[in-house]
Order: structure tokens, then C-alpha cells, then sequence
């Protein structure tokens, strides 16, 4: 991969919830605007605005599973300045919204311990 487009990923991943733009990005790797974004979407097959929303909610996705955050702080800290956009872009990514997100991986791993403790009481029996 273009080293110049790595160098673009790995600061977008370090900081996803600065409102990152095109010209922005280029300049970081002293491109134009138009050659970065055709550079990006090769490298990537991805535009950098699409790579961006994917980091940002792949980010929310594991602060869902794995904070007490609400979802209106978790979309503040990965950068999301809209819940409407927020809750619509999740939901296409991942199918739910981000509530309901949160209840189904908070009901499958309750349903995990309950597992994980009624197995180890059967083992113990025998």
C-alpha cells in the first residue's frame, strides 16, 4: 500500500473523532484534494469519507459492548456531530440501532454466564 495512504489511515484510527476533510487529509500528505482522493479510493477501495464513517462506528460498536457510556456520549467521542446520522449509519452497518445493539450484547452475555455457571455446577457434580 501507498505509503502516503498509511500514513493517512493510521492518523484517522489515532484520531477519529476530529472532523476530518478531504483537503485536510491531502495536504497531510502534501497531495491535491482530487489526486488523494482517487489515491485513497484505490489503495482502500474506499473514499476517505466512507473509510472515516467506518472507523468512527467500528469505535462506537466496541464502546457499546464494552462502556456504560450513553449512546449520545458515544457518538460525541468518536465523533459523530449528529444522532440522527449517527443511529442511520449504525443501523445500516450493523442492522439495529445502537440501543438495541447494546440490549442484545448485554442479553447474550448474561445468557453467556448463565451458561458458563450452570456447566461448571454440572461439572462439578459428577
Amino acid at each position: 500500500m501507498d505509503r502516503r495512504i498509511e500514513l493517512v489511515i493510521a492518523r484517522i484510527k489515532s484520531e477519529p473523532v476530529v472532523a476530518w476533510d478531504t483537503p485536510t487529509l491531502a495536504a497531510l500528505v502534501n497531495l491535491s484534494p482530487s489526486r488523494f482522493r482517487h489515491l485513497f479510493k484505490k489503495e482502500t477501495g474506499k473514499g476517505p469519507a466512507q473509510f472515516l464513517r467506518e472507523v468512527r462506528l467500528r469505535k462506537a460498536e466496541k464502546m457499546l459492548r464494552t462502556t456504560f457510556l450513553t449512546v449520545k456520549q458515544v457518538l460525541k467521542q468518536v465523533g459523530f456531530t449528529s444522532s440522527a446520522h449517527f443511529v442511520r449509519d449504525f443501523r445500516k452497518q450493523y442492522g439495529v440501532t445502537p440501543t438495541d445493539y447494546r440490549r442484545t450484547v448485554a442479553r447474550n452475555s448474561k445468557r453467556r454466564k448463565r451458561r458458563k455457571k450452570r456447566s461448571s455446577t454440572a461439572l462439578g457434580k459428577q
